[in-house]
């Protein structure tokens, strides 16, 4: 079911389904706006769409999906539905992702390539704390 933030944002958009087209529709929108291709490390993509002229984003996967980048030691959560907009070496007001912090699960609401400091990637949560990390931690091993 998606929400009405999908659905305002849906015209327009390229719009892929299925697991397979759309894990690869997502790798190559995360290419193109200069993140790592493994940010999104999802199983059973139901819908990927990408509104160009907004720059939004949706995934929607047939379950919540949990994740620890290994390299980093940083274990991710992704909702059923995650969301973002999109610029190049930016994703904000990101819906669906959370990160774990000790024992607390903060939601991320940012992410971005550091623009001083070469590859590096920031992690920013709705608490106000950020991250930052190696972006080869969160590429895909081919």
């Amino acid at each position: 079911m998606a929400s009405q933030l999908i659905d305002a944002h849906r015209a327009g958009a390229e719009v892929a389904n299925g697991d397979d087209v759309g894990k690869q529709k997502c790798i190559e929108l995360l290419q193109e706006i200069g993140l790592p291709n493994g940010l999104f490390p999802l199983e059973g993509v139901e819908e990927f769409g990408y509104n160009h002229a907004s720059g939004f984003v949706w995934i929607v996967q047939n379950k919540k999906k949990e994740h620890t980048f290994k390299q980093i030691k940083q274990t991710v959560s992704y909702a059923t539905e995650v969301t973002a907009f999109v610029k190049k070496g930016k994703m904000k007001k990101v819906t669906g992702v959370k990160t774990k912090e000790l024992f607390l699960w903060l939601s991320l609401v940012e992410v971005y390539v550091e623009q001083s400091s070469a590859g590096k990637l920031t992690f920013k949560t709705g608490t106000g704390l950020s991250d930052s990390f190696d972006a080869s931690a969160f590429e895909l091993a081919m």
